[in-house]
């Protein structure tokens, strides 16, 4: 007989990248804005206007960037960013503000017409130690959320399945 709680097994093997920091090959890098940083995937995402499915970028705006999260949480994860490389909220400009709160908005009123998502994790990290898994480049997280999914960042649970792919995932929520 068996210890402890029964687990069903997913396999999501795109997360192993992930795991074991391995990088998904890119298109070639191109030169960043003034400021950026060459090894930031937002820098390069945010130069790179020719490769946006390869990039997951899904939408732009005059200062901000949107792209699906490689390692999303649930399916139609999105980061929204600045497309100036900063680390501080304050560095942040009045424009820039304004705009990713309208971003975040715009995003969400999408993923609930054209995925049907019933709730939604915002979120920011701020710094290494609060999770940032890219603590040089602001970005917040929109993560949607179904009655009955897995829930977000799963520790504890018996089963985590993202039912759609990546590229899928851009096809469906690009911006037109």
């Amino acid at each position: 007989m068996e210890n402890g709680p029964k687990h069903d097994i997913l396999w999501a093997p795109w997360r192993m990248a992930y795991i074991k920091s391995e990088k998904k090959e890119e298109p070639t890098p191109v030169q960043v804005a003034p400021g950026g940083d060459p090894s930031c995937f937002i820098c390069q995402a945010a130069a790179d206007v020719e490769h946006g499915c390869e990039r997951l970028v899904v939408g732009r705006g005059e200062t901000t960037l949107t792209l699906l999260n490689r390692y999303p949480y649930n399916n139609g994860h999105l980061l929204i960013t600045p497309k100036r490389h900063l680390s501080r909220l304050e560095m942040l400009t009045s424009e820039e503000r304004l705009e990713l709160a309208d971003e975040i908005a715009y995003w969400v009123a999408r993923i609930e017409t054209k995925m049907n998502a019933e709730g939604f994790n915002v979120g920011l990290n701020l710094g290494r130690v609060a999770g940032a898994g890219l603590p040089g480049h602001l970005h917040w997280h929109v993560v949607p959320r179904w009655n009955g999914d897995a829930n977000f960042m799963t520790t504890v649970c018996s089963a985590k399945s993202i039912p759609q792919a990546l590229e899928a995932a851009w096809e469906t929520l690009k911006r037109d």
